[in-house]
């Protein structure tokens, strides 16, 4: 796919990073984890914007302008997850979610801000690697969750905190990028991020 080069050469590039694989390039220790350098033959110093767990799916920029993380990671950019969670979320959490709640972050309590957060159907996306669960161990349910922050492993925690743990989460959309039809591992190189 032909990309328009800003004068500094830098490129950008949107993924859909697959369950079970870290948001780096480098891991010192186990080798055994999956890195985002084996998806694709991305350009010497290409570095991953924030970044999604190991147990994580979804939308990630990548980027050889280390500039672009301050403003990606920026309280103005919206993200947006997508949760599958253990039970039948209640509009009751969706208001508690909305209003911030107290988690776990650095050894204290932290209360979210306020987001959005809306209950919503089964989305439409491919089934992932490893089996969440059997329908046996009970009902589940989908949840929205917009945050303009991004603390460690925040959603999960949040969706706890109101009683529904995360079985399954996934990013669906940074500021006016979305998931849409990339398929999990799939790389799609793109001219700019955010006009810049």
């Amino acid at each position: 796919m032909p990309t328009h080069k800003s004068m500094t050469n830098h490129r950008h590039f949107l993924i859909h990073k697959p369950y079970g694989y870290l948001s780096q390039f480098i891991y010192e220790l186990k080798r055994t984890k999956k890195l985002l350098g084996e998806l694709y033959d991305f350009p010497p110093g290409t570095m991953a914007i924030g970044r999604l767990d190991e147990d994580s799916e979804g939308l990630l920029i990548l980027t050889t302008d280390g500039m672009m993380s301050e403003l990606v990671r920026s309280k103005k950019v919206e993200k947006e997850y997508y949760a599958q969670v253990d039970g039948i979320f209640t509009q009751e959490a969706v208001d508690q979610l909305q209003n911030g709640v107290l988690i776990g972050f650095k050894g204290t309590k932290y209360k979210t801000k306020k987001c959005q957060a809306k209950l919503i159907d089964a989305p439409n996306l491919p089934l992932r690697i490893q089996k969440i669960r059997d329908e046996r161990h009970g009902p589940t349910s989908w949840v929205s969750i917009t945050l303009t922050e991004g603390k460690f492993r925040q959603v999960r925690k949040m969706t706890s905190a109101v009683g529904f743990p995360t079985l399954r989460l996934v990013r669906v959309r940074i500021g006016n990028f979305h998931l849409d039809n990339l398929q999990s591992g799939e790389v799609m190189e793109i001219e700019s991020v955010f006009g810049v």
